[in-house]
């Protein structure tokens, strides 16, 4: 998702500091958003030269110290974190990125259900630190929901909404609970799909259909879950189970199966579905 949100900011004019701890994942975020566009350019949505302009606005950026002088001085505004959907590995990132942008920047969070709070506790400037969770595809979803935390300030808001919408989003402001809304509603759906298929009462794909035929969704859950990562899908669900103590969020025992085998979706080809 960190290609996706860099792909849209660069295209609405803004500087882009792409960052990895892994170097090939820069490289390969790169080469989606150039596949992204040269596919709008074919579609005829932009053009040539506009694809040209939003790739020269990205820049490859393996480490987070020296980022003014990669911006010709100028301060970095945001940094909005898409790491893995992991508490541990965001609070080290949070941390990081705290002592190396200027005390005005805004830390926002990608995360998709991990308290805002406890990231913003993992800092200096906790008034400064919001979640911003764009959804996926990034480029095509109109949604960010916007979470604040404890102290997250009224200024701080204000500019991560005007920030969305000059990205041509819908900002909707949520509170901070596990899951937001999406999650809170989405995961639980998806792991009910999951025990249909645990139980046997239907294959993934009959559950998937009744999903789109019956009830109109584009995707079925299951599917929708291997677009996801169903390493995602089991955090989700853990940061519920253990934000809320309530049963009806336990994650099903064939997804953590399915984790454990190294089937986690379309990333890496296997999930419910074969995509080899």
């Amino acid at each position: 998702m960190g290609s996706g949100i860099a792909q849209v900011a660069a295209q609405h004019g803004h500087t882009v500091l792409l960052n990895d701890r892994d170097g090939a994942f820069i490289e390969r975020g790169i080469a989606s958003i150039r596949k992204n566009l040269d596919r709008a350019v074919e579609k005829s949505r932009i053009t040539a030269l506009e694809r040209d302009a939003a790739l020269r606005m990205i820049r490859a950026t393996p480490q987070l110290d020296n980022l003014a002088s990669q911006l010709e001085h100028r301060a970095p505004q945001i940094a909005i974190e898409a790491a893995t959907e992991n508490l541990e590995t965001k609070l080290e990132l949070f941390v990081a990125l705290d002592q190396c942008l200027p005390p005005q920047a805004i830390l926002a969070s990608n995360t998709s259900s991990i308290s805002i709070t406890r990231l913003a506790a993992a800092t200096r400037r906790p008034q400064r630190v919001i979640g911003m969770h764009f959804m996926n595809p990034v480029p095509v979803m109109p949604l960010v929901e916007i979470i604040r935390g404890l102290e997250t300030s009224d200024e701080t808001y204000d500019a991560v909404r005007s920030l969305a919408e000059q990205l041509g989003k819908t900002p909707v402001e949520a509170r901070d609970f596990p899951g937001f809304v999406a999650n809170r509603i989405l995961l639980p759906m998806i792991n009910e799909a999951i025990y249909a298929l645990y139980e046997g009462i239907a294959s993934a794909d009959a559950i998937d259909t009744v999903m789109k035929l019956g009830m109109n969704h584009p995707m079925g859950p299951l599917a929708l879950a291997d677009l996801i990562g169903l390493d995602t899908c089991l955090s989700v669900m853990h940061v519920l189970h253990d934000g809320f103590g309530d049963s009806k969020y336990r994650p099903c025992p064939l997804l953590a199966q399915y984790v454990a085998a190294g089937r986690l979706g379309r990333k890496s080809g296997r999930g419910f579905y074969d995509y080899s």
